[in-house]
């Protein structure tokens, strides 16, 4: 098997995780590997855009709730709304209080339940609201808002594919990324996500550096509290799971950032 270049991983990550046009040429596990450590450069990618678009329309006169829409919807179109369909078929096969297998066939069905729906509908009003809040605060404060939080969403991928977490399914993308990612890398890219957040919160002085360090702390405990109860109940992680480990870690990261 050819050496896996860095390359490879960048490839992998922004052509599972995004809809840019980039060529996977490698799907195998060690290009899976490099992919989710790289999840946090393509949530960088992901919020830098988000963060555009809501600063434009702030610029052009738009107010800040009007901004917080836009910033959320970007990520969902960068995706295909991937991970918010995720969250809420995560939310059904939890909701269902069904055994893993019964949970399983209903986060696969192509419709969205009362529990996906509620769940849903409450994380993107959390999320724009929160976003709202920055926005108001400062247009600096929203748009660094907008790109820690997608960072930390992905960075919560590169830890649930950490070594010793199962896959629930043996097919789908949760089967071809779950436990490729060795412990130690994890905790190094959750380490260096987190001093990056903090150095983009000194920006608004040592009250911003807590906060962010704060909401990067908070996201990923949410996720991996999220992680783990979804292991316990359907055995293992998917990508249905993926997706809604990213919007909690992402929603959790929004409203601490719009705290203060």
């Amino acid at each position: 098997m050819p050496r896996t270049s860095p390359l490879d991983g960048l490839r992998f990550a922004f052509g599972t995780l995004t809809v840019i046009p980039v060529r996977v040429t490698r799907w195998d596990r060690e290009a899976a590997r490099g992919g989710m450590l790289c999840a946090p450069l393509a949530g960088l990618a992901v919020g830098a855009a988000a963060a555009g678009l809501g600063l434009a329309l702030l610029f052009l006169g738009a107010g800040a709730p009007l901004a917080a829409v836009a910033t959320v919807a970007m990520p969902a179109a960068l995706t295909r709304g991937l991970h918010l369909d995720g969250l809420a078929d995560t939310a059904d096969g939890l909701g269902s209080g069904k055994p893993a297998e019964d949970a399983l066939r209903i986060m696969k069905q192509s419709d969205i339940g009362p529990f996906g729906v509620i769940t849903l509908v409450l994380a993107l009003l959390a999320q724009v609201a929160a976003l709202a809040q920055a926005y108001d605060a400062s247009w600096a404060r929203g748009a660094c808002a907008a790109v820690v939080s997608a960072a930390l969403a992905r960075l919560a991928l590169t830890l649930a594919a950490r070594t010793g977490v199962p896959a629930a399914r043996p097919e789908g993308l949760g089967a071809a990324v779950a436990g490729v990612v060795p412990v130690r890398g994890a905790v190094l890219a959750a380490v260096a996500v987190t001093v990056a957040a903090a150095a983009a919160g000194a920006l608004f002085g040592p009250y911003g550096v807590i906060r962010t360090a704060g909401a990067a702390v908070l996201a990923l405990a949410s996720a991996e509290a999220l992680l783990r109860h979804c292991t316990r109940r359907f055995g293992g992680v998917t990508g249905d799971v993926f997706g809604g480990l990213a919007e909690t870690a992402a929603t959790t990261a929004l409203v601490v950032l719009s705290l203060g």
